[in-house]
């Protein structure tokens, strides 16, 4: 299904690597304007100028930690006063915390994950929500993970910190979805990033198993019995950030070769 992106500016975080990278290149090979936002101006720079450009866009970046909440917000606020017609793509990606059981979490892990997920996430909204509602188009994408459906072990801040912003998600695309806005959810399952090879060399040292162990012990868990590769994931959302996609609002789409064991 062709989905003329070509009209519509899309502002996509943690865009240098993985699912995040995945979604710029989709979303830029369907014609829209990319504008990628991390912290390592060098691998953004990479990134951009690699970028297809099928329409003949101009993608571009803006450098900011997500550690740092008020450097997003700043970022985003000079961009849009020098770029009135904002953004109608808002893909809100960013690194998961760091695994461990939930009792050994500390208060600040928690509140480091909050700030960078949860307020990231509404100060970017509060930025590009206006405009998106000017132009009568917009399109918020949440990169979440399958743990707000099912909570995964050994993930307590992860599992905490994504059940939150799948109820802020689902808070604002009520809000908002009369006003030609729609906001919605992607649920990675196990998917072939570094993030993933993280998550199973932390098993491999807590465990004592090799890394062919631990991934056939993942599969058994994956109806598909394979991993998913960003792509897959980069191409839902694209879907989700089109005009075909209207009608779809407030939902978590978990893509995850069946794992997840909800309806």
């Amino acid at each position: 299904m062709p989905m003329n992106l070509t009209p519509y500016h899309a502002l996509v975080g943690g865009s240098t690597q993985g699912i995040g990278r995945a979604v710029a290149e989709a979303l830029a090979a369907e014609g829209a304007t990319v504008t990628l936002i991390s912290r390592n101006e060098a691998s953004l720079r990479e990134v951009a100028a690699a970028l297809p450009t099928p329409a003949g866009q101009t993608h571009d970046f803006l450098v900011a930690d997500f550690a740092e909440p008020a450097q997003v917000a700043a970022a985003a606020a000079s961009y849009l006063a020098a770029h009135p017609a904002g953004f109608q793509i808002l893909i809100n990606n960013t690194g998961g915390p760091a695994g461990g059981p939930l009792l050994e979490a500390t208060p600040t892990m928690f509140e480091a994950a909050f700030r960078q997920h949860v307020v990231c996430n509404q100060l970017l909204a509060q930025a590009l929500v206006p405009g998106m509602v000017a132009a009568g188009y917009g399109r918020i994408i949440n990169i979440i993970s399958t743990s707000v459906k099912v909570p995964l072990a050994g993930l307590g801040v992860s599992n905490t910190i994504r059940g939150a912003v799948a109820s802020w998600a689902k808070t604002l695309a009520n809000e908002v979805a009369g006003q030609g806005v729609t906001v919605n959810n992607i649920l990675p399952g196990a998917t072939v990033t570094q993030r993933h090879q993280a998550l199973i060399e932390s098993k491999m040292a807590a465990t004592g198993q090799s890394q062919q162990q631990v991934e056939a012990a993942m599969l058994q868990q994956i109806p598909a019995h394979r991993f998913g590769q960003a792509s897959e994931l980069a191409a839902a959302v694209a879907f989700l950030a089109s005009p075909a996609a209207g009608y779809i609002n407030g939902t978590s789409l978990p893509i995850d070769g069946g794992r997840t064991g909800s309806l």
